[in-house]
């Protein structure tokens, strides 16, 4: 990065400062820090190709093993830390166990009888806002054709869309200039994945 363009902005800020008012505090100092040096790169030793056929070996036989070890546990989900059951809790299991009174008839019936007359409020009120809208439509398209008849200009001004309504301004083009030379991908690409067979 260059620091050309910074000090000239900072150079009339300084000059400015300088000339209006004197302070006690320290100057505006820009100190670098000394270059460090690398060390030089380890040579590479040469490697005997069997050890380096048998490392590679090696590392195949490793995958082989995590993907078959994945395949058969493929139904698995892996675990999340914040959801496994710390040990306490499950050496306290029978402590903590709730005796719950299994549902009698009446209460199942009685929660079924709940579930049908909500949604049976649920339907009923979900008509009544149609019907609702229904009639708003209605007596708009009511009052518009009346207003036609009255007046065509009045009609024509009450059907223009309102931009107070919803403010909101795009500019921008309409369609995006062609790149000149450019070469369209087909969707084809080469497959570089390593294969272990």
């Amino acid at each position: 990065m260059s620091l050309l363009p910074v000090l000239s902005r900072l150079l009339p800020l300084v000059g400015q400062s300088a000339a209006r008012s004197v302070h006690s505090g320290t100057g505006l100092l820009f100190r670098s820090t000394p270059v460090l040096c690398a060390e030089p790169l380890k040579k590479k030793k040469k490697l005997d190709p069997q050890i380096v056929k048998q490392r590679e070996e090696r590392k195949r036989k490793r995958l082989e093993k995590q993907i078959r070890r994945l395949e058969k546990n493929a139904r698995q989900l892996k675990p999340i830390e914040e959801l496994e059951v710390p040990m306490e809790l499950i050496d306290e299991q029978s402590k903590r166990k709730r005796n719950v009174p299994k549902p009698t008839a009446e209460l199942l019936e009685s929660r079924a009888l709940l579930e049908k007359q909500w949604a049976k409020y649920r339907m009923q009120e979900k008509l009544a806002d149609y019907q609702l809208f229904d009639r708003i439509v209605a007596a708009q398209a009511k009052a518009l054709g009346e207003l036609q008849l009255e007046s065509d200009e009045l009609y024509q001004r009450a059907i223009q869309p309102d931009p107070a309504l919803l403010p909101f301004v795009a500019q921008g083009p309409v369609s995006t200039p062609p790149i000149k030379d450019y070469e369209q991908p087909d969707g084809e690409y080469i497959d570089v994945s390593r294969k272990w067979e």
